[in-house]
């Protein structure tokens, strides 16, 4: 191997954890992987894939590739035993571009014809939701509409803007119902 450094396996930080009298979250800091937030949980792979009803080869490539394999009930198990933030089982179960394209159209167009559909991908209360998107709508509009006069041509600046808030929109949606 080069000179490169890897990051300590799941026995090396039990072990400087129990050596620093620390638990493995305190020196994970916040878990940005599922395999992170595992770890901080203290909790096996083994122990995931059974508690979550998959294969433990299949877990462990979810874990390894970072690509979803499960199933919608899978993933409220896997939320539920490691205590995902709602971003983060959204990221990890590959709905973040979904998600975001479904709040694109919220934000630019009729926002309560996407109340539904946000509701069906992200486990949240639908009056939650509903705040989201139209405080999404909102922002969207007034950042557009910011540099235009009446009966002038939306201007490079409003453009540019418009486009600065769809690209962070799934951030800004994040924001608004405050996960």
């Amino acid at each position: 191997m080069g000179g490169g450094r890897r990051p300590p396996d799941e026995r090396q930080l039990a072990a400087l954890a129990g050596a620093l009298w620390c638990s493995v979250s305190d020196l994970l800091g916040r878990p940005a992987t599922l395999r992170e937030y595992r770890m901080a949980r203290g909790v096996p792979r083994s122990d995931v894939a059974l508690r979550i009803g998959m294969d433990p080869a299949a877990y462990a490539r979810i874990e390894d590739t970072g690509v979803w394999t499960g199933n919608a009930r899978q993933a409220e198990a896997l939320a539920g035993m490691l205590r995902l933030p709602v971003p983060a089982l959204i990221e990890f179960t590959g709905r973040g571009a979904e998600l975001a394209a479904v709040l694109r159209k919220a934000a630019t167009t009729r926002w309560q014809a996407h109340v539904t559909p946000v509701c069906a991908l992200v486990p949240l209360p639908r009056a939650a939701v509903e705040e989201g998107l139209r405080t999404l709508h909102t922002g969207y509009q007034s950042t557009t509409a910011a540099s235009l006069g009446w009966g002038q041509p939306a201007s490079a600046g409003s453009r540019d803007a418009g486009r600065t808030y769809l690209e962070e929109v799934v951030e800004h949606f994040w924001q608004a119902v405050g996960a």
